[in-house]
């Protein structure tokens, strides 16, 4: 259910939103958007115990996901929120951003540099398994690499 909630300028009208909102829209459950909200990323208004959530907290759990999905902790999406709201203009959240991504892609490189030779060697092993079970026992002896 998307709320509406009217500001004091005739003829506008706010965007706000539900937990249950949110959860539905970006898939997540209520209580990950409270842990977001304890963990000072989003800050919901209060009408009574409900929370309702404006535009800006729409949009900042859009990134929080995003950065989750490309691999940043939540210290690192905050401090870009910090950044950006501290920041006059949008250029050195987007050069701290970069920067992560930067950072993060050296990590997955190398992850796949090791899941690569990993599977080098799982291949060499089949391959001399499966040998030996063909017959050729020598196969894994030759290379001493097999013992049985």
């Amino acid at each position: 259910m998307l709320l509406r909630n009217m500001s004091t300028a005739p003829g506008y009208h706010e965007e706000t939103y539900s937990i249950s909102d949110l959860a539905h829209e970006f898939d997540v459950t209520p209580r990950a958007i409270r842990f977001y909200e304890d963990q000072g990323l989003l800050a919901p208004q209060r009408a009574g115990s409900r929370r309702i959530y404006a535009k800006r907290d729409y949009v900042r759990l859009k990134l929080i996901l995003r950065g989750k999905r490309l691999g940043l902790s939540l210290s690192e999406v905050a401090a870009m929120f910090e950044l950006y709201d501290s920041a006059r203009d949008e250029k050195p959240q987007l050069a701290q951003f970069l920067a992560a991504l930067a950072e993060r892609r050296e990590q997955l490189e190398r992850q796949r540099a090791d899941i690569d030779e990993m599977l080098g060697e799982i291949a060499v092993f089949e391959a001399q398994s499966r040998k030996i079970l063909a017959g050729d026992r020598r196969a894994g002896r030759k290379n001493g690499q097999l013992k049985r």
